[in-house]
């Protein structure tokens, strides 16, 4: 279920389809669907990580309740939606998976905003996933790199890429 004044309310767009494609969680990982809409990639991973659990947050307030409403019609359990301005609201809580979606037009300090606060979300070798129009590439690849100490590219096609970067501490 959505509605209009969300993200892509006629269907899952393209580089949230190339995302999922992409998530390979561990049934019992703790995950993250960081701006989430109304819940595609937040759904996805509650089902794949059955025995974690699966939080989606946006600061949009429409967008969480429909993220809440999407994983109550699939039966998903283990997962939650809430309000969170990036992952402001999200203190000492800590995940092995976090995945996003990332938004076209909000400009470099954001990004590197969004790694560095996902960085510290992570777990150890916690993993960060994100879908962006490809002309990016280079700028998150750089603040990737720069947060991560490495990233990589995990999958392309003619207009998305999607990042995969890990926390290694120490």
């Amino acid at each position: 279920a959505t509605t209009w004044g969300l993200f892509s309310p006629r269907e899952i767009d393209a580089g949230t389809r190339m995302l999922v494609d992409c998530l390979d969680p561990r049934p019992d990982d703790d995950c993250l669907d960081l701006g989430c809409g109304y819940g595609p990639i937040g759904c996805v991973l509650a089902h794949l990580a059955s025995q974690g659990r699966t939080l989606m947050v946006d600061r949009d307030f429409v967008a969480v309740d429909y993220a809440a409403r999407n994983a109550r019609a699939n039966g998903l359990a283990n997962a939650s939606a809430r309000l969170s301005n990036g992952l402001a609201q999200l203190e000492g809580e800590q995940f092995d998976l976090i995945a996003s979606n990332l938004p076209a037009k909000v400009g470099r300090e954001l990004y590197a905003i969004l790694l560095e606060d996902a960085w510290a979300h992570l777990r150890p070798q916690g993993r960060f996933l994100a879908v962006f129009i490809r002309h990016l590439w280079p700028t998150l690849r750089r603040e990737a790199q720069r947060v991560f100490g490495q990233a990589e590219k995990l999958r392309e096609g003619p207009t998305y890429v999607v990042l995969g970067a890990r926390r290694q501490d120490g």
